[in-house]
């Protein structure tokens, strides 16, 4: 998955996250009219106050036989007149809460949807493309960016539409008193509503995507350090880890006092253009009462009007402090809505009903820009976090378990472009055990992957029950094989659940079944909760061949026909790889279950029926 690097315009940006509004239009309409409402009644007590004033003042003048030419005359008693305004006061509270509360809701309910898409789309992105995106970098976009777009759903939208409407109608009403006068506020409204904050959201759009960029590149390091943290320790590198986090602090810094330089400026400006073109109208209205074009009365509403008309574009202008940062977590977002799976997975194709072996037959592969740029990404990575060991202790150290030579292999490979695998052909029999050996990186588990379908080959076909798996249902292809990697991640949870994601729906009776199969349920009864016990994140309260097992044990209660075992013993001792290889051969007996199995160890190779040995590849 590419980094953001550049922002599409912020008016593109604004339009697809509005498209997420449709099924709530109504509750966003009713919060436009309840904003329109709010402001205007706002609007309305200064006006009001003027008339009032206006209408005492000819009282005044023509006690003493002058008169006010043009004076308004309210048909309300004066008690009347406080109490309408404490109404109207109370009203503009009762609407502005009223619009507040419906552009919380939407927000709210579209961060939700947000979110299910965003995940969803992940979901579709797995594995291919999210295998080289920084995880930090992952969790920053659907925890911090997806929630920076609550500014944008509950105080960006609807103050918008309110913005115009409310313009419009001032400037009408501007417009009554002098038509050049409201030519002038219509000219005041887009300046400070539209002009200053288009000019500064040019200023910093860049620049809030660059730091929401390198806010989640902050993240990945940080998590990057926890995880490593007992490397960390061993090599002395704490140190230059705190200087490096110091340092991109200090960046993210530099970017964050631009952006609030950009927002002191915005504040300036737009303070400096309300008192501008308030004094302007001023000026310009007592010009044309001097020129006998309007009446006192007229030059007194229009200034007021425009002087208490500022409240909506005001909170459009107030929004371009927050809506680069915004704008560019919109991006980000959208990036990955928008983001193509390299694998499509297949629902219209053809479910399996039952296996009869399956193969590779004639097929190359290769992790080029084609099929993926998980690799590359992954062996920077890797070799950045190698350089970071190598510099702590002073010398070339070999980190095992950190740097796998198979993907430093297989990441070679891909920067030249040289295929993995090439007119690679096998047969996996029924009910037969074949086992496959080679040097890292010569293509074992990539051959796992491709009968996966995790990738697509580029050339060639990978059958299962003589159907060409492209054309299998994606549900259907992986109720058929169970898949056993190196690694085995665990979940957060308690062992039991952590078994069952081999199969959900299984009864307590089958899982504890499946863990004895993987010699994994003695271990398991002596903990203080037993099945119950909660792993720590990634599973470190378990060691390497504890998580091993509890794989096996998944991989055993899915209880596909085709098991695809990657090096399946190797964190385990010689007497739990005996047992699990003989749960093994047990399972071959009844010739329900087909193995592929690739290790290093001849003692695992032991139960296969015929053994590969797979160089540069091809077998032998």
């Amino acid at each position: 998955m590419k980094k953001t690097s550049k922002r599409r315009p912020g008016i593109v940006i604004m339009g697809q996250l509005i498209g997420l509004v449709k099924p709530l239009l109504p509750v966003m309409l009713l919060s436009i009219m309840l904003g329109v409402n709010g402001f205007l009644c706002a609007i309305s007590l200064t006006i009001l106050a003027a008339a009032k004033l206006l209408e005492g003042l000819s009282d005044s003048l023509s006690s003493g036989g002058v008169a006010l030419e043009g004076a308004v005359r309210l048909p309300i008693a004066t008690g009347s007149f406080f109490v309408i305004l404490f109404l109207v006061a109370v009203l503009r509270g009762v609407l502005h809460y009223g619009e507040q509360y419906c552009n919380h809701f939407i927000a709210f309910k579209l961060l939700a949807i947000v979110r299910h898409k965003v995940f969803a789309n992940l979901r579709r992105l797995c594995p291919a493309k999210l295998e080289g995106k920084d995880r930090g970098d992952l969790i920053s976009i659907i925890t911090s960016d997806i929630e920076l777009l609550e500014v944008f759903y509950a105080h960006t939208i609807s103050p918008i539409a309110i913005a115009v409407i409310v313009s419009i109608f001032m400037t009408a009403f501007i417009g009554r008193q002098s038509a050049l006068a409201g030519l002038l506020a219509c000219i005041a409204y887009l300046t400070v509503g539209v002009a200053i904050p288009l000019a500064i959201g040019r200023a910093g759009g860049e620049r809030g995507l660059a730091f929401r960029n390198g806010f989640g590149e902050l993240n990945s390091y940080v998590l990057d350090s926890i995880r490593g943290v007992d490397e960390t320790i061993q090599y002395d590198g704490g140190e230059m880890r705190r200087k490096d986090i110091a340092d991109r602090s200090v960046r993210l810094s530099k970017l964050q006092r631009g952006l609030a330089g950009l927002e002191a400026t915005q504040t300036s400006l737009t303070n400096a253009a309300i008192l501008i073109f308030s004094f302007v109208m001023l000026f310009f209205m007592m010009y044309e009462y001097k020129e006998g074009n309007v009446t006192f009365s007229n030059v007194l509403l229009a200034t007021v009007s425009m002087m208490g008309s500022f409240g909506p574009v005001l909170a459009l202008s107030n929004l371009a402090n927050s809506l680069n940062q915004t704008l560019a977590a919109g991006e980000r977002v959208l990036s990955i809505l928008e983001e193509e799976p390299q694998v499509v997975e297949v629902t219209d194709g053809m479910d399996v009903e039952a296996f009869d072996g399956a193969g590779a037959y004639g097929v190359t592969f290769a992790y080029d820009e084609h099929n993926s740029d998980y690799t590359r990404e992954t062996g920077r990575n890797k070799k950045s976090r190698r350089k970071t060991k190598e510099e702590s202790s002073g010398k070339s150290i070999k980190l095992a378990g950190v740097e796998d030579e198979a993907e430093d292999a297989v990441n070679a490979k891909a920067e030249s472009s040289e295929n993995i695998l090439s007119d690679y052909t096998i047969e996996i029999p029924k009910g037969k055990v074949v086992g496959i050996y080679g040097a890292s990186g010569s293509g074992k588990s990539t051959l796992l992957r491709l009968l996966m379908r995790f990738w697509d080959v580029n050339s060639g076909q990978i059958r299962l029950s003589g159907v060409d798996i492209r054309e299998i249902n994606t549900a259907s292809l992986r109720d058929m094989e169970s898949y056993v990697e190196q690694d085995t991640y665990l979940f957060h949870d308690s062992i039991a659940n952590n078994i069952a994601i081999g199969r959900l729906d299984a009864t307590r009776e089958e899982i504890v079944e499946a863990a004895k199969k993987a010699s994994i349920h003695e271990f398991i009864m002596t903990l203080p909760d037993g099945y119950d016990t909660e792993v720590g994140e990634l599973g470190d309260t378990l060691s390497g061949g504890e998580r091993q097992r509890i794989g096996i044990a998944r991989a055993f209660l899915h209880d596909a026909p085709l098991m695809l075992l990657d090096e399946p013993t190797s964190n385990l001792d010689s007497l739990n790889e005996g047992i699990i290889l003989k749960s093994l051969a047990e399972s071959m007996r009844s010739g329900e279950k087909t193995v592929l199995l690739v290790s290093h160890r001849k003692s695992t190779l032991s139960i296969a029926d015929r053994i590969y040995k797979m160089e540069s590849g091809r077998l032998s």
